[in-house]
């Protein structure tokens, strides 16, 4: 299945040679997140911690759509032409 991923944030997109929309493949929203990953090593460390989860201040959004099962989405299922956006919250105030 693909599924586009849009990478919002230039400092993420240093690791996809500047690509802002990247195609990946997979069937669950941690398929396609380590399916990016496979392809392009360096951006594993901007949106995963060193025990795979994802950090914090990242949020993925299917189709436009915040996950359902936030803070946790990866076992969330993609269907063929779903879009991702990885999504980094900002605090403050």
């Amino acid at each position: 299945m693909e599924v586009k991923v849009n990478i919002l944030y230039p400092h993420l997109q240093q690791f996809t040679d500047n690509q802002d929309v990247v195609k990946v493949n997979g069937t669950t929203v941690g398929e396609c997140l380590h399916h990016l990953v496979e392809r392009f090593p360096g951006i594993g460390k901007g949106i995963f911690d060193e025990h795979g989860k994802l950090l914090d201040y990242v949020d993925i959004y299917i189709n436009g759509e915040s996950t359902a099962t936030y803070p946790e989405p990866l076992s969330d299922p993609v269907e063929d032409g779903d879009e991702l956006s990885i999504v980094l919250m900002i605090g403050g105030g």
